[in-house]
């Protein structure tokens, strides 16, 4: 070959290569906390380009979760998720972090929690792709990948692990000296220790206990009765940490555990701010315990489950009615409170009835004349509300019972309500925790 011709045809095949678009996926900040949103944004494509971006993680027991979505690039070749519609895929609309929320187990009724939430984060890999891609098989290669870190305590935070009289549980510190507003964390049924709000809230200037109160270390193995004096212990210890703010604390509170929660408001004097998070207003299964009182549980009725069409069970309608006249005695006596309350009720939360429950409680307060209730309700939202951006659990297994539990919840609405409720709870404690109890 001619060695001009041949220069020239090499030369043109250069220039070809780098007319090629340069595909470019940011998102921004690569590191964060959990609760914080990531801008995603796509350059370097052709105009008006069909592209697929994925997101995946793999937890700490290695079950993975994915999601997807497919998005049209603007007249320049540009995608921004905080202004572009997602067409398909996993979510539809704008929705700058739907690929985040909208996470699904490939095996199925997986719960995303953070076991260890000081040393490592979740690792969230996006992947994007020039095509839609319904399925993304393993020789699929993506033309662009962004990792991002998604870290559920910030710097400087302290994780202290409590053995304290029978007190189990771990505090979470604040940088700083402090004083700071306490708050305990409790979650439901499902035993052990549950740690992620609590880091999260620490970051965001509150001591908070993560309490575990049965199925952890030398707690009981079984959730047998509520021996409120347990949880009385728990708020003393707390309050009298030098680090905690008086004259009062917090107490931040799902399903099961709003029943404790509430019983603390109602029953114990530390107790001035209550957040009741999907939760019943009556005992319910066990009997509570505090000093000679005994409070009876609500029956419930097997016969009244039902079946979801995934096999899940719906527990919704499962319970004894607490303002059927029969059951008073059981109904906590929510007009002793004498600290604020608020409750955060999913509307399409599956498990419980819980803004029927919320709705008795309020008319409870009024008929004492006390306005020192609120609740807050989530159309669409189900039954586990978590800080932002954590993907809905629609169904999982749980260790009070055999089968999969249907929690319920519509993804957009559910990530919808995550995203104000978290922003409401820290009002809430900001407001409540540095006030004494005669202003509220």
């Amino acid at each position: 070959m001619d060695p001009t011709l041949y220069l020239a045809l090499h030369r043109a095949h250069y220039r070809s290569l780098c007319q090629l678009p340069m595909f470019q996926l940011t998102a921004t900040p690569a590191s964060a906390l959990a609760d914080e949103p990531v801008h995603i944004r796509v350059t370097g494509l052709p105009p008006w380009q069909m592209v697929t971006l994925t997101a995946s993680l793999k937890d700490e027991k290695g079950y993975v979760y994915q999601s997807k979505a497919f998005y049209k690039a603007n007249e320049v070749g540009e995608l921004d998720l905080m202004e572009a519609p997602s067409i398909g895929g996993d979510y539809v609309g704008v929705h700058p972090m739907g690929l985040f929320w909208s996470l699904k187990p490939k095996k199925v009724f997986r719960r995303l929690t953070k076991q260890d939430v000081m040393n490592s984060p979740f690792y969230v890999t996006l992947n994007l792709y020039d095509s839609v891609h319904v399925q993304v098989s393993t020789t699929d290669q993506p033309r662009a990948s962004q990792t991002v870190e998604r870290w559920f305590s910030g710097p400087g935070v302290q994780r202290v692990q409590i053995r304290e009289g029978r007190v189990r549980g771990a505090l979470f510190l604040p940088p700083g000296e402090g004083p700071f507003p306490g708050i305990v964390d409790l979650f439901g049924g499902r035993g052990g220790l549950t740690e992620f709000r609590a880091s999260l809230l620490a970051t965001h200037g509150f001591a908070v206990l993560a309490l575990a109160y049965f199925l952890y270390e030398d707690l009981p193995k079984e959730l047998e009765e509520i021996d409120l004096e347990y949880f009385e212990e728990a708020a003393n210890w707390l309050l009298a940490h030098p680090k905690i703010q008086k004259p009062g604390i917090g107490v931040i509170s799902v399903s099961k555990g709003v029943e404790i929660a509430l019983a603390m408001a109602c029953f114990t004097k530390q107790v001035v701010a209550t957040i009741c998070i999907n939760g019943p207003n009556a005992i319910y299964e066990f009997p509570l315990r505090y000093k000679d009182l005994v409070i009876t549980p609500i029956p419930s009725f097997m016969e009244r489950v039902q079946i979801d069409v995934l096999g899940a069970m719906r527990l919704r309608y499962y319970k004894g009615d607490a303002r059927d006249e029969l059951n008073q005695k059981s109904v906590l006596p929510i007009e002793k409170a004498q600290g604020a309350i608020l409750f955060i009720v999913g509307d399409g939360d599956e498990c419980l009835n819980s803004r029927e429950y919320a709705e008795q409680a309020l008319d409870q307060l009024r008929s004492h004349g006390r306005n020192n209730g609120r609740m807050l309700v989530y159309p669409g939202a189900g039954h586990l509300i978590e800080p932002p951006y954590t993907p809905l659990c629609y169904a999982s297994p749980h260790s009070l019972s055999s089968g999969i539990l249907l929690w319920g919840g519509d993804p957009v609405a559910h990530a919808a309500a995550q995203e104000h409720s978290w922003g409401e709870i820290q009002k809430f404690f900001r407001e409540h925790l540095t006030q004494t109890r005669s202003k509220l």
